[in-house]
């Protein structure tokens, strides 16, 4: 894909960001992208780094490293949004700003015992199965409130909000619900107010529904497709 179509398809992603934002009376400014990366060549992720301030997605641990170790991250940030296998875990500390993918007490107890090792704080989101099915991560929205009172006592985590993954279907509108549930439960965490914890973050949304998802309130939108075009998946 040519540098100026993936130029093209990043300010048409942003100005559609800002667009559903504004339909609801939301600052734009409050609605961040997180550019997917996975799959993406190193060279591809160069051309959109180059357009500057974009925050990238990778869902693989040893791919993530990979293109890290080429990168680096005094200018480019790195989030890590896929599924986190445990013994992934000692790789990830100083790697990425942002983890979405925490789902489960044992995961987050290892987070913080590696990020402890490095004297750091690794910044997280819980990533809640809203929608109920069987082939989706995430902790059940009536357990979600017991794992964030166990991490309480992990300093080597900070709880910054709530991330979740709809089941795909073409129409963006099927995926609302889910999104106004995660937002209603986040809601109903920050009234909680469980200490050490934050609800300031949402992410869900893609390259799919995320219009939708704004205006559900996501703080974070991940968008891949929208913009390097389909990819193989591996």
């Amino acid at each position: 894909m040519p540098m100026s179509l993936i130029a093209d398809n990043l300010a048409s992603v942003k100005q559609r960001m800002a667009e559903a934002a504004r339909k609801v009376g939301r600052d734009p400014q409050n609605v961040r992208l997180v550019v997917v990366t996975k799959t993406v060549p190193v060279e591809r992720i160069t051309e959109a780094g180059a357009i500057g301030g974009c925050v990238f997605g990778e869902n693989k641990v040893q791919e993530a490293r990979d293109k890290i170790e080429t990168l680096g991250t005094e200018s480019y940030h790195w989030h890590f949004i896929g599924h986190l296998q445990r013994n992934k875990v000692k790789y990830i500390p100083g790697l990425f700003e942002l983890i979405h993918s925490v789902d489960n007490s044992e995961l987050a107890e290892e987070i913080h015992r590696h990020s402890m090792k490095h004297d750091l704080v690794t910044p997280v989101l819980i990533q809640v199965n809203v929608s109920g099915e069987t082939s989706k991560s995430g902790v059940a929205p009536d357990d979600l409130e017991e794992l964030l009172e166990m991490m309480v006592s992990l300093n080597g985590i900070s709880v910054r909000g709530l991330m979740t993954i709809p089941p795909f279907d073409p129409d963006p509108e099927k995926s609302r619900k889910h999104f106004g549930a995660l937002r209603r439960l986040r809601d109903r965490m920050q009234k909680v107010n469980i200490e050490n914890i934050a609800m300031d973050e949402l992410s869900m949304g893609m390259s799919n529904d995320f219009e939708v998802a704004i205006e559900e309130g996501a703080t974070w939108v991940r968008v891949g497709t929208a913009i390097f075009g389909g990819r193989d998946a591996h």
